[in-house]
């Protein structure tokens, strides 16, 4: 797997973003994406991203589609409390 990785990266509006290519697959960092909007401290605009209703709804059919032991069940807990302000991840 070592063979098959490639670490580049590209320049968007003056910011360093990584990218790895893994096989097939490219992979973007979404921490330096994160960066763009806080500088200091790109947790903020993740969390913040991460507690969207829509991309709970986005994960879970990823990890439907993707991965053979999702368990639903347990996702619908996270589905129904995304976008509240109580919901933290």
């Amino acid at each position: 797997m070592k063979d098959n990785l490639i670490k580049t990266e590209m320049n968007v509006n003056n910011n360093k973003i990584n990218v790895m290519r893994i096989g097939n697959e490219e992979y973007i960092s979404l921490t330096d994406l994160a960066r763009y909007a806080d500088e200091d401290d790109p947790r903020y605009p993740i969390q913040n991203w991460m507690r969207n209703k829509d991309v709970i709804s986005y994960l879970g059919l990823w990890e439907k589609l993707n991965n053979e032991n999702f368990k639903g069940v347990e996702f619908d807990t996270f589905k129904n409390e995304a976008g509240s302000n109580k919901f933290k991840i």
